[in-house]
């Protein structure tokens, strides 16, 4: 199925949901409420302040498209197969983040490496830091509704409860010499995975720009962010490094064309 034949179906469905509409008069005023298949049509109508009367297949077209990152369904049917592809990203990766906060974070990456990202870059930042990245999550939900699967209930015997190991803070800097060395690693590691997805134009120079060291010393944390869980500032370089590879790669073909 591709892009446009998947987004048609699923602004079908956000249709199908919204014919559900039913007049619920349980409460002192009466709203209108829905039993939906496939969306939170209020939590939707809600956050987009849409009028929920008498919507046509047409006006949640709209809706859709707005939904994920169009300004109107034509738009959308017009757009780049690079953009559709953004789109469709977005859609499948929201309970990781939402349109508002990615718009957010491409236009402070594009402020810190002082470019504009085309739709290409922003797809292979979307994949590097949210997409292929566990751990990430929206506070603001998920506007599709998940299925599971009806199980049995299993009774199961009590069984001891593994002690948690203790979350170790790192509280001041410069880093101790045991976790720079291993903050170094982790960098190098992340740099050749990063690297690999990116393609910069000019690799070889973007290697030869890349300092693990000043990284992890200059770059990651800074003294406004202490205490800091060790753990968790270590899964900050797989989140962001992104952003300092894609300025050294910047840097590079600015040194390349001079």
């Amino acid at each position: 199925m591709n892009h446009i034949d998947f987004f048609k179906l699923q602004a079908k469905n956000l249709f199908r949901d919204y014919k559900t509409q039913f007049l619920d008069e349980s409460g002192s005023v009466p709203i209108y409420n829905y039993k939906p298949k496939y969306f939170d049509i209020n939590g939707i109508i809600v956050d987009f302040d849409w009028n929920e009367e008498n919507l046509s297949l047409m006006k949640i077209q709209h809706m859709f498209a707005v939904l994920v990152g169009f300004e109107s369904w034509a738009e959308l049917v017009n757009a780049s197969e690079a953009e559709l592809e953004l789109a469709k990203l977005l859609f499948d990766n929201q309970h990781k983040i939402s349109l508002d906060d990615w718009e957010m974070y491409i236009a402070g990456a594009e402020h810190d490496n002082n470019t504009t990202f085309d739709t290409e870059s922003r797809i292979e930042i979307f994949k590097a830091v949210f997409a292929n990245v566990e751990g990430h999550d929206n506070p603001f939900g998920d506007y599709r509704l998940h299925k599971k699967p009806d199980r049995e209930r299993e009774i199961k015997k009590p069984h001891p409860v593994a002690k948690a190991k203790p979350d170790v803070q790192i509280t001041s800097l410069p880093l101790s010499k045991a976790d720079r060395a291993e903050f170094i690693k982790t960098a190098n590691s992340v740099f050749e995975t990063v690297m690999e997805r990116m393609e910069p134009n000019n690799p070889e120079l973007t290697r030869k720009l890349w300092d693990a060291g000043d990284y992890v010393d200059n770059y990651l944390l800074s003294n406004d962010m202490l205490p800091i869980s060790r753990d968790y500032a270590l899964s900050l370089i797989d989140a962001f490094l992104v952003h300092h590879v894609l300025g050294l790669a910047v840097e590079a073909d600015k040194q390349t064309a001079a």
